[in-house]
């Protein structure tokens, strides 16, 4: 898993990124609630992090990134919050054991996993029975490759429809997958069998 380029690094370091993310966490996850212990795959920064962590006094969130300085601005964020834990992390081999999760989020972050299959199937792993994988991500289209290209982000971008089967075969029920903003978006929610 490639390291988030410089333009990516910055806007998730913004604070125009930490005034969406509080309205895109509810968005992405469409109504379900994030309780329990939660996994953030890919989760930069921290910022969609510290927005679950608002939705409720309980819940509790462990950021992952593969990018060592998204890693460290994680840390710091989350340096006095006892709910919150960040572990440098692949998406596609976790550190954590069967069915330890409550819940699993992906926002807008599966795109820049060429094995992006293999990191639902992590997902999948490390869920509970009966536990959520929720979030959002790019679908492929000219214009999300032109960005990635401008910025020269390593990418494999989502074809429309193959998200579906890539949940089922991993054991997930599929709940709800919508596409949005022209295509150009997909959200899901699914469930562990």
């Amino acid at each position: 898993m490639p390291r988030m380029s410089l333009k990516e690094a910055s806007f998730c370091r913004s604070r125009t990124w930490r005034r969406l993310a509080r309205r895109i966490a509810p968005w992405a996850t469409q109504g379900v609630p994030l309780t329990g212990n939660v996994l953030e795959l890919g989760g930069g920064s921290g910022t969609m992090a510290e927005a679950i962590l608002r939705t409720d006094p309980q819940v509790r969130v462990t950021v992952t990134d593969i990018d060592p300085a998204m890693v460290r601005v994680a840390q710091e964020r989350f340096a006095r919050c006892a709910r919150a834990t960040v572990h440098r992390a692949d998406a596609t081999r976790l550190p954590y054991d069967d069915e330890s999760f409550d819940a699993v989020a992906s926002f807008l972050m599966l795109h820049h996993v060429l094995e992006w299959e293999a990191a639902v199937a992590e997902a999948a792993r490390v869920l509970r029975p009966h536990g959520v994988f929720v979030g959002y991500d790019l679908v492929a289209s000219r214009a999300a490759s032109w960005v990635h290209r401008i910025d020269g982000s390593a990418h494999r971008l989502i074809e429309q429809g193959a998200l579906e089967p890539v949940l089922a075969r991993a054991g997930l029920d599929v709940l709800a997958v919508r596409y949005a903003f022209f295509g150009l978006v997909v959200r899901f929610v699914a469930r562990k069998r």
